[in-house]
């Protein structure tokens, strides 16, 4: 249980996939200018993570890997995590049509996201067991959120700011997610700890 509880933390804060590991990058930066479309950017990844996680993890283990056909893994991960993309969308658009405007053309480019990608293709090379990489799914997709939640109120504290008009835009939302990186950086030296190694 602590080996489970310490994957948890480690992914969501030392192991962040978008303030550590700088996967992601592309909806951190274009849905976290506000907080509700920041939050609902989040919720919908953290699902995908999970469930494709649930799918790919025995795919590749009974399916592929037996079979020699783990050359077809990344492939056949994109097609799974688009699949569930889709599922997302029809969700959003029936149940939630103001997030689904909100969210626009990022919505679609979660299929693409490398860190919902990056999150499937890891638990292998880390030997993690079914049940460990789904706790680690959900904890990256927590991760996700906290650092979109964070940016989303760095972001919308700097539109109260004098900024000099050579870093208005994007030079300063790029200082300012260095800066929040930063910060999360401070976290990788509990990872050894954390799970023993």
């Amino acid at each position: 249980m602590s080996y489970m509880l310490g994957v948890l933390v480690l992914s969501i804060f030392a192991e962040n996939f978008v303030l550590s590991q700088f996967l992601g990058i592309c909806p951190f930066l274009g849905v976290s200018k506000r907080l509700n479309t920041a939050v609902g950017m989040s919720v919908a990844v953290i699902f995908v993570m999970v469930l494709a996680t649930a799918v790919t993890y025995p795919l590749f283990a009974y399916v592929l890997e037996p079979n020699n056909l783990g050359y077809l893994q990344t492939i056949a991960f994109i097609l799974i995590i688009a699949a569930l993309v889709q599922l997302v969308e029809i969700v959003l658009k029936k149940y939630i049509p103001s997030l689904y405007k909100a969210l626009g053309i990022y919505l679609p480019l979660i299929t693409t996201n490398c860190a919902v990608l990056g999150v499937t293709l890891l638990h292998f090379t880390k030997g993690y067991s079914y049940g460990i990489a789904l706790v680690n799914a959900f904890g990256s997709g927590i991760g996700f959120l906290v650092a979109m939640v964070l940016f989303a109120g760095v972001r919308e504290r700097l539109e109260s700011c004098d900024i000099p008009k050579f870093l208005q835009g994007l030079p300063i939302t790029l200082i300012a997610a260095a800066i929040v990186s930063l910060s999360f950086m401070g976290f990788s030296g509990i990872a050894n700890g954390l799970i023993g190694g």
